[in-house]
């Protein structure tokens, strides 16, 4: 029997199993990390279950048993191809072409598509069509992490659904868990990357990220004190992610920012405490706006799988980040 995604979604999971109707396409939306696949993957089979009870998939029928085998015809998944590649309008067409089609087992068609920003534009406009003229019982189910990439009368079509992140404390509870080696002190750093969503710091403890910001840290303090130049820390970073370095300069912008106003006494990334301490009391305050500015277009570009030369875009941040204390 496939699990609610996780507690910290139980209150929206009732509300919406317990709907006498259901819309025929939902938009399930929330941080990276906080459990929507999973989320979708489960109401998808509640949707598809031919006697759900509880609220839930029986888990037994011939329908929850195809599902769970992954022959189930009239469940349609649509990823990218390659994963961090765009969802094309082929795709789409297939999907079309699922829509319009008989369901073999006498119920519901479900798809699942994710992440729904990942589509192009073509791939974009050929669904539109499909929502602008739903297919009585087949449901689609969107996932994404950042919707606002998504085409807004796209969005106007679904019934939207955040997901919501849980407590800290709901969170670090998970993660003990799900990660029993971890200790405390390593579990509230992960924390923290992620911003709270478990799921994703669960997938930073999988990539070694506290040894790696460990190494980053370091190297950011060297290159402060021109022991190290930043060609030489752009190829020493080859493995780390590109999403993850800029999360932790976004994160140390922030706290600049924090810093400056006043609103905090000491940064929120105690590791690069004595730095930004530092460097709020010697950056001027437009330079850091302008700098924000320029890290947050980087991040969107990032984000927005733009092709950018990952060497010369670090050596740029990193460059531009040590020019922040020249400029005042």
């Amino acid at each position: 029997m496939p699990e609610v995604a996780f507690p910290w979604h139980d209150t929206v999971w009732t509300q919406l199993t317990g709907q006498d109707q259901h819309a025929h396409a939902y938009l399930f939306s929330g941080l990276p990390g906080v459990g929507k696949r999973r989320f979708a993957n489960a109401f998808a089979a509640f949707l598809l279950c031919t006697t759900p009870a509880q609220g839930m998939a029986c888990g037994r029928c011939r329908s929850c048993l195809l599902r769970e085998a992954g022959t189930h015809p009239d469940l349609l998944l649509i990823t990218p191809e390659e994963e961090g590649k765009a969802i094309r309008v082929d795709a789409i067409r297939q999907l079309v072409d699922f829509m319009g089609q008989t369901s073999q087992q006498g119920g519901s068609k479900v798809i699942v598509l994710y992440p729904a920003e990942a589509m192009n534009q073509n791939a974009a406009n050929a669904l539109l069509k499909s929502l602008e003229e739903p297919t009585a019982d087949t449901y689609l189910l969107l996932v994404t992490d950042q919707p606002g990439r998504l085409l807004p009368t796209i969005r106007s079509r679904c019934r939207g659904q955040r997901l919501p992140t849980p407590s800290r404390d709901a969170a670090l509870s998970w993660l003990a868990d799900a990660v029993p080696e971890l200790n405390g002190d390593d579990r509230l750093i992960l924390l923290q990357m992620a911003g709270g969503a478990p799921l994703r710091a669960q997938a930073l403890h999988d990539l070694d990220a506290v040894k790696l910001r460990l190494g980053v840290v370091e190297n950011v303090k060297a290159l402060l004190k021109d022991q190290q130049s930043a060609s030489q820390l752009a190829d020493s970073w080859s493995k780390i992610p590109l999403e993850l370095l800029i999360d932790w300069f976004c994160s140390w912008t922030l706290d600049l920012l924090k810093l400056q106003t006043g609103a905090i006494r000491h940064a929120e990334n105690s590791d690069m405490d004595v730095v930004l301490g530092y460097m709020a009391k010697h950056v001027g305050a437009q330079q850091l706006m302008e700098w924000q500015d320029w890290l947050l277009a980087h991040r969107s570009m990032t984000l927005g799988k733009a092709n950018l030369n990952r060497g010369l875009f670090l050596e740029s941040l990193l460059l531009e980040w040590k020019q922040l204390l020249k400029k005042r």
